[in-house]
C-alpha cells in the first residue's frame, strides 16, 4: 500500500493508527488525514522522538498495511 491509498482509505486505517500511537487523538488523526508528514510530526512531538524515528516508524507501519 502507497501513501495516496493510504489517503484515500485514511477513515478505515486510522484506527490502526490510533493502536499503533495510543497518545494521538482522534482529533489529531483526523487532521493528519492520512499524510505521511503531517503523521510523522505528531508521532515526533507526542513522542519525542527524532524527525528520522518517527518517519522510519511510519514507514514500518504502512509497510504492515
Amino acid at each position: 500500500m502507497n501513501w495516496d491509498q493510504i489517503e484515500g482509505k485514511w477513515s478505515q486505517l486510522k484506527g490502526s493508527a490510533q493502536e499503533q500511537w495510543g497518545k494521538l487523538t482522534d482529533d489529531e488523526l483526523q487532521e493528519a488525514a492520512g499524510e505521511r508528514e503531517k503523521l510523522a510530526g505528531l508521532v515526533q512531538e507526542k513522542y519525542g522522538k527524532a524527525k528520522e524515528d518517527a518517519e522510519r516508524e511510519v514507514d514500518e507501519w504502512l509497510a504492515r498495511m
